[in-house]
């Protein structure tokens, strides 16, 4: 077992499985209608989570390569089910149809393991371009991109369509980097990002100066949900409604001061407060000091991650390991964003902390691979023995 799990990383991820039973425990008993299950759940969750890191973990790069499209295509057959799956399997939740019902565990959400897919399947495919490519030019990379956009670009509209703005900013932190880190042209990248960078620029222009036809031709274009997520960001005590969950969760925070309110001292409800804002139970509850040894313990995290990432020396690692670390960062960040109002609310979970079995074994999977690099490379005879890990 020591050979395919990284010390470090289990015991950063023990402490915040521990820290995550231990607040949706309390947030359960001080609100009880979020009901008393899913400390249970999450334990299980984690159990079939670690596991299934291991069994990543276990594989080397080769066979990560080999299963990609069949994880690939696994994934988007069960995103476009959700199409067609009646209520009874697919219950839309807050008007979004994407989760399949499952007895006794809850439910599924596939778009949650296509980060999973991505990772596998762009890299691969990058690697392969590279591996054929015999002088890398402006063209080359153009129908590089053009290949992760084909692979990438229909499984996100499926995601968006059902709605699910927060998981399609997720995959862009997670291919973006990649992308980055794939020796692809500097100037098209310049080219590429000018795009996003000159629509957002162009939006706010137009929230500030024209706000008429930010209300009705860019907000008219989307969902009911979305639009009141963004007006309860922008305008949290013009949107009261809209801004609730924001509103508490800063309260909640700034409640906690800087020891807290004790264990089971949170007292402060807030929608979904076992999920996308635990962070704001933790706070409450253990105050400013208790929030940053959480935000310590996931830096530790994610430094590990860079170091396995780094010592493996192969673009396949520095794609994939650019990636992974980039999303659960971004994760980390828009989650506890969120919570003190600073960001919109996305839906978007706190990673290894939040309650949800989707998003917990989608970033177990995602430690696997990272996991795999360290049994993979260990022993290339191009380390030295002071290079290997311990």
């Amino acid at each position: 077992m020591e050979k395919y799990i990284d010390k470090q990383v289990a015991l950063y991820i023990a402490l915040l499985a521990f820290i995550s039973c231990l607040f949706i425990h309390s947030t359960t008993e001080a609100f009880p209608q979020y009901g008393q299950t899913f400390v249970i759940k999450q334990i299980i969750f984690y159990i079939l989570g670690f596991s299934l890191m291991v069994g990543v973990a276990m594989l080397d790069v080769e066979q990560l390569k080999q299963i990609s499209w069949f994880v690939y295509a696994g994934v988007v057959l069960l995103l476009i089910g959700l199409i067609f799956a009646p209520e009874s399997i697919a219950r839309p939740i807050n008007e979004a149809k994407a989760w399949y019902q499952i007895k006794f565990l809850g439910s599924l959400q596939p778009s949650e393991f296509l980060k999973f897919a991505f990772v596998l399947v762009v890299t691969r495919v990058m690697e392969k371009h590279y591996t054929l490519t015999e002088e890398p030019s402006f063209m080359s990379d153009c129908r590089l991109l053009c290949k992760v956009a084909i692979i990438t670009m229909p499984p996100m509209l499926l995601v968006y369509q059902q709605p699910d703005t927060g998981m399609i900013l997720l995959y862009l932190a997670l291919l973006a980097p990649m992308i980055f880190f794939s020796s692809i042209n500097k100037k098209l990248l310049i080219t590429v990002a000018a795009i996003p960078v000159t629509l957002v620029i162009g939006i706010l222009i137009i929230y500030f100066q024209f706000h008429h036809i930010y209300q009705e031709e860019l907000l008219g274009r989307l969902s009911p949900h979305q639009v009141s997520r963004i007006n309860g960001w922008l305008q949290p005590f013009e949107y009261e409604a809209s801004s609730y969950q924001t509103r508490q969760g800063i309260l909640a925070i700034g409640t906690g001061e800087i020891i807290g309110k004790g264990y089971r001292g949170n007292d402060v409800y807030i929608p979904e407060k076992h999920t996308d804002f635990i962070f704001s139970t933790i706070a409450e509850e253990t105050g400013f000091i208790g929030g940053s040894i959480v935000i310590l313990l996931y830096f530790l995290l994610l430094y590990r991650l860079v170091v396995i990432v780094i010592k493996a020396r192969t673009r396949f690692a520095y794609i994939t390991g650019a990636g992974i670390i980039s999303l659960l960062t971004f994760q980390i960040f828009q989650n506890i964003g969120m919570t003190m109002g600073l960001l919109p609310v996305t839906g978007v979970t706190l990673p290894f902390l939040s309650y949800g079995g989707s998003s917990l074994l989608s970033n177990f999977l995602l430690l696997g691979v990272i996991l795999s690099f360290r049994k993979t490379y260990e022993n290339y005879f191009f380390l030295s023995r002071d290079e290997n890990y311990e």
